[in-house]
């Protein structure tokens, strides 16, 4: 058996110089997969302190205890946003402009902990929105412990620092963690304003160069999306800008850079959109016809 293998073993081994897609051993190794989720996790419990914990909360403890964390999950960050930067220096594709990568991994991980308290006033408002926005919510609690919308706008805003921070391949990384667990998928590039609700959740996507303003709700399967995937697009603005106050119900498409939906519309289910709509307009499908008419106030 074993030497019945020697020859799938050589071919194998020689499709690594053929084609690639190897992780060499001569430099640092890629972020790790399983210590992003450890460090979400960690980041979580940051976020909603107690929530998703067996022990409870003692206030007396509270800053020994964040403490303990943030010195924890600083040594993490570090070294996974240090084999970030490393890796893309070798490439080329990104610099540390001429400080140490470990330097700059120190920085960057001092400054999310210094935007976390943004971040969670953020959250504050998110978790508002969805209790507000949703008849079934019973409480704040549930919402923080049970909707995956949730838990993915919370992520996003995670994963949008680093994204910001120019942070190569970890924001990706984590986007990638909370869709699978979600079926939510977020690029860590959209810019998402406060008080975001989404309803459901499942099978909604928004692209990287999506605008999302304030007190904006979706529902589940809405794509905000691009009109075309030409590679050449890659550093324009292919996502649509979604205004304050609107709300677009399941299954909505919504795609291209000058698409702009306008402050306090309505999209209706099943409806598909590549051109902008004016303010306060109501848009749904009638016998296959869109049709847009002003909002009643």
């Amino acid at each position: 058996m074993i030497e019945r293998l020697a020859s799938p073993i050589a071919s194998i081994v020689s499709s690594y110089d053929t084609y690639g897609l190897i992780n060499h051993t001569s430099g640092n190794n890629l972020p790790s997969r399983e210590s992003i989720q450890q460090i979400l996790r960690d980041i979580q419990g940051l976020l909603f302190p107690g929530f998703g914990e067996s022990e409870l909360i003692d206030p007396e403890n509270l800053h020994l205890k964040t403490a303990e964390r943030v010195y924890r999950l600083a040594q993490a960050l570090v070294a996974e946003i240090e084999k970030s930067l490393s890796f893309t220096c070798r490439t080329g594709t990104f610099s540390c402009d001429g400080s140490a990568c470990r330097e700059m991994a120190e920085t960057i991980t001092v400054e999310f902990f210094s935007a976390l308290p943004e971040i969670r006033r953020l959250l504050s408002l998110d978790v508002e929105a969805a209790f507000q926005g949703d008849p079934a919510a019973k409480s704040i609690e549930e919402v923080i412990v049970a909707y995956p919308g949730l838990r993915a706008i919370a992520t996003h805003r995670v994963a949008h620092f680093f994204w910001n921070r120019q942070v190569p391949l970890i924001p990706r990384i984590m986007s990638e963690i909370i869709h699978g667990e979600t079926g939510i998928d977020i690029h860590p590039g959209a810019t998402i304003g406060e008080s975001f609700f989404i309803d459901h959740g499942t099978g909604v996507v928004i692209g990287e160069t999506t605008v999302i303003g304030r007190n904006v709700k979706i529902y589940q399967g809405v794509t905000l999306g691009a009109l075309s995937v030409d590679k050449s697009q890659g550093n324009t603005k292919r996502h649509p800008t979604i205004e304050d106050d609107v709300t677009i119900y399941a299954g909505a498409t919504i795609l291209g850079g000058e698409t702009t939906i306008g402050e306090g519309c309505i999209i209706g289910g099943n409806v598909w959109l590549t051109e902008s709509v004016p303010p306060h307009r109501v848009v749904y499908v009638k016998t296959g016809e869109h049709i847009i008419k002003p909002r009643k106030k």
